[in-house]
């Protein structure tokens, strides 16, 4: 039961990185491919930690973790670069 479910779980989250993947193309503003980028981050903590519980392991969801980080820091310095143009002040 639980390879079912993450099976459909690996599929949902394919296709969430392919609708993402889209908005980040096509994205009509700046703002629109930040949102984007941090969905795909979002996005690849899914697959990671999906990944880790299909290979039982502990090591992938440090790896989670440190991304979700990295992933909040880039968002937020390309947020404050696009409101004032200098991300340390």
């Amino acid at each position: 039961m639980l390879s079912l479910a993450l099976t459909l779980a690996f599929g949902a989250v394919g296709l969430s990185v392919l609708l993402t993947l889209w908005r980040l193309v096509k994205g009509p503003d700046a703002t629109d491919r930040i949102l984007a980028l941090d969905t795909m981050t979002i996005n690849a903590i899914a697959f990671i930690l999906l990944l880790g519980m299909k290979l039982g392991t502990s090591v992938f969801f440090e790896a989670a973790l440190i991304l979700a980080m990295m992933g909040f820091v880039g968002t937020i310095a390309l947020c404050k670069f696009l409101l004032g143009g200098d991300i340390i002040e």
